[in-house]
């Protein structure tokens, strides 16, 4: 039953983009269901990190494929006569592992695989969805690498082009204007000084790296020379134990007076590391619980608390990734008709109207602004839902 396309023959999916990784599969491994009637069960491998450095990931994620598959199958858990036999594997965040996995589970006769919460791990399993010609909608990872991966490859996340047109949507037009990208001296901040001049260099703006070595411990002179560019907008790419004292010394060296600083909301466990700042930082959101207000959402959420869960920020891609397998599962276990019923698809989810591109798959879908408000245990507040047409990603090069 397509309970998300249109027309909506089901209710709307709470698609609370909140949780990232699976990390309760839907029933017990390998075993979620079993034919009835004797009708073959529809086998997904869903290979996540259910364990490793992405574990909260894994965990808001699989709460979301959860509550996603009873609601697309309005409580069944079955597609026509069929169950939905799921299969969850642990990568820990390693690609060698997801790689393994995803040959195990071809080799045992699956169709559809899910999963990837590291984009390390869906660039490499994506060409195995390839050469073996099965269904991969991959997870949380952001990479803009996964559109346009292959015939067989789709998402149900947003991509990193989507997060920077978020961010560039705070100052308007970024023509001529001058953008300079706060981060690490390391391959995730290398990674995001790229992707800014990709996606904004393209447009016109003036972008330039201010990159902070990995040992640092004393972020003032860095602030200082932050607050001294003068840029029209701080996009500031961090991760790790030392933001708290990042985020202090931009505020001590003023910084926030001096320019638009915008970041990407993480997960809620981490707002509290912007201490006194937090109010003052802009922050573009994929997604967090309440943002969206919609039918989806609210379906998502009532499912995902119901089971003891919380929603966060990948809770969303796990509910639209079961939104898309039950939609391409109608048609069989043909692969290539599964493709086809995905590419150019348009369905209501968590955040609202969300459509696969067909050339390339990429997932048009609304994304957010927000504030933090309160203090010592903060509390995000939406400030602008911006529509999927503002923030799409350029068409991937094939």
């Amino acid at each position: 039953m397509g309970r998300n396309s249109h027309p909506v023959r089901l209710p709307a999916v709470l698609t609370a983009a909140t949780a990232l990784l699976l990390a309760a599969a839907c029933g017990s491994p390998g075993a979620a269901g079993s034919g009835s009637g004797g009708a073959e069960p529809i086998k997904v491998g869903l290979v996540y990190s259910k364990s490793g450095p992405l574990a909260s990931y894994g965990k808001q994620y699989i709460d979301g494929f959860q509550a996603g598959l009873d609601y697309a199958t309005n409580g069944s858990k079955k597609i026509g006569d069929r169950a939905v036999e799921v299969t969850e594997v642990d990568d820990a965040g390693d690609p060698a592992k997801a790689v393994s996995a995803a040959k195990d589970l071809i080799g045992k006769g699956y169709k559809i695989l899910a999963g990837s919460t590291s984009s390390g791990v869906a660039t490499q399993v994506a060409p195995i969805a390839e050469q073996n010609k099965v269904l991969f909608v991959s997870g949380p990872a952001a990479t803009d690498a996964v559109t346009g991966a292959g015939t067989y490859t789709f998402r149900s996340g947003r991509q990193t082009s989507q997060d920077i047109n978020t961010a560039a949507a705070f100052i308007g037009d970024v023509q001529g204007k001058k953008v300079l990208v706060f981060a690490q001296d390391s391959a995730f901040g290398q990674a995001n000084v790229a992707g800014v001049q990709a996606v904004l260099g393209a447009k016109g703006a003036k972008v330039e790296p201010l990159l902070v070595p990995a040992s640092a411990t004393d972020f003032t002179p860095f602030a200082t020379q932050a607050k001294e560019a003068k840029a029209d907008l701080l996009f500031v790419a961090w991760a790790g134990t030392t933001a708290q004292a990042m985020w202090t010394a931009l505020g001590q060296q003023g910084v926030f007076e001096a320019t638009t600083v915008v970041t990407g909301l993480d997960i809620t466990a981490t707002w509290p590391a912007y201490g006194p700042v937090a109010d003052k930082v802009n922050f573009l959101s994929h997604y967090f619980a309440g943002a969206a207000g919609t039918d989806v959402e609210k379906a998502m959420t009532e499912r995902v608390t119901k089971a003891g869960g919380t929603v966060d920020l990948f809770t969303g891609d796990g509910f639209t990734a079961a939104q898309m397998i039950v939609h391409a599962a109608e048609k069989g276990d043909d692969p290539d008709a599964m493709v086809k019923s995905l590419a150019g698809w348009s369905f209501d989810g968590v955040k609202g109207a969300m459509t696969v591109r067909a050339e390339d798959h990429a997932l048009l879908q609304p994304m957010f602004q927000a504030k933090l408000t309160g203090g010592a245990t903060p509390t995000a507040e939406l400030v602008k839902k911006l529509d999927a047409d503002v923030v799409a990603p350029a068409a991937a090069q094939k």
